[in-house]
């Protein structure tokens, strides 16, 4: 439902675009001259509107990064469609000159349909990134030239798309409509009545503002384990990987090989899969959450600690 009524939001500023460029044509023809003298609402009205649509456009679109961004890239992204949902604000005016008009409409209809087209095919393979973002420049292309009178210029709508494309391949933009439900690590996992419980090691009563310790404490030779829950939307199926990393101070990170498993949309709560390592060293550590691709889903960083388990230790359970 967010998606059509995004989308109508998306035909209306093209409707909007194609009527302002139509009475400008119309005006410089001689022929619409009453249409920049007439009354307020006439006047400025639609401009108004437009600034309405493409803000409604600008703040579901930053929600929807900014909830699938889990590292510092994707995070940058995001307020950078913010600041974008700020400045419509204030561009009402600048609403009159075209080229900026393109581009803004442009750019939500390339950001748009990176979540509609992977929705509608069930893949966030790369192809339907780079289709759906074309595909969202030649709309803009398309309605610039059936407006009358072609106004303004369409060049920056295809700069645009190719710095989507750039950022894309940067892993800059996270793998929309993925989003990161939650990710923790803890000693042993249980299934129980549908739901995963991880147990983790309980904080010390006088950290109050701490469920659990800040590193992990673990036996000789004990398993631990890392449950990642990932939203889909429903009928997309993909596979995702673990990428365990250890960081040493004079080599920096380490992978370990990847560990894959299926991903299969629709659940509210995100799609539950979980990997484990052992005998693992004490340092900083951390899971990073991916696509085929190499495309940042999640990172979760932690610490091992030198220290065993202690036998006498606390535990609650985390619930996935």
């Amino acid at each position: 439902m967010d998606l059509w009524l995004l989308s109508a939001y998306l035909a209306g500023a093209a409707a909007l675009l194609w009527l302002i460029g139509r009475r400008q044509a119309h005006a410089v023809a001689g022929a619409g001259e009453a249409a920049e003298t007439g009354p307020w609402w006439r006047e400025s009205g639609p401009y108004f509107l437009l600034q309405f649509l493409f803000g409604g456009l600008f703040s579901a679109l930053f929600i929807f990064y900014f909830e699938s961004s889990s590292h510092f890239l994707a995070t940058l992204w995001a307020l950078g469609l913010g600041g974008l949902l700020v400045a419509n604000e204030f561009l009402e005016d600048r609403y009159r000159r075209f080229t900026l008009t393109w581009a803004l409409f442009g750019l939500c209809a390339m950001l748009l349909l990176n979540f509609v087209v992977p929705h509608v095919v069930g893949s966030i393979s790369a192809i339907w990134f780079v289709l759906s973002t074309l595909a969202g420049a030649g709309l803009a292309q398309g309605l610039r030239h059936w407006t009358p009178g072609r106004p303004g210029r369409i060049r920056p709508v295809w700069g645009i798309a190719a710095a989507l494309l750039l950022a894309y391949a940067l892993d800059v933009i996270p793998p929309v409509p993925l989003v990161k439900r939650d990710i923790a690590v803890g000693h042993d996992l249980g299934h129980v009545d549908g739901a995963y419980r991880l147990h983790q090691e309980k904080a010390p009563w006088w950290q109050f503002w701490h469920r659990t310790v800040a590193a992990v404490h673990l036996r000789p030779g004990e398993r631990l384990y890392c449950v990642s829950a990932v939203f889909a939307p429903s009928g997309l199926h993909t596979r995702l990987y673990h990428r365990w990393s250890r960081h040493d101070p004079d080599t920096g990170w380490s992978d370990a090989p990847r560990i894959g498993f299926d991903l299969a949309g629709g659940r509210s709560g995100g799609y539950r899969g979980y990997t484990w390592k052992q005998n693992l060293a004490p340092g900083e550590w951390r899971v990073v959450v991916e696509t085929e691709n190499g495309h940042t889903v999640a990172v979760h960083g932690f610490v091992i600690a030198r220290e065993a388990l202690a036998d006498d230790a606390e535990m609650v359970d985390k619930t996935f």
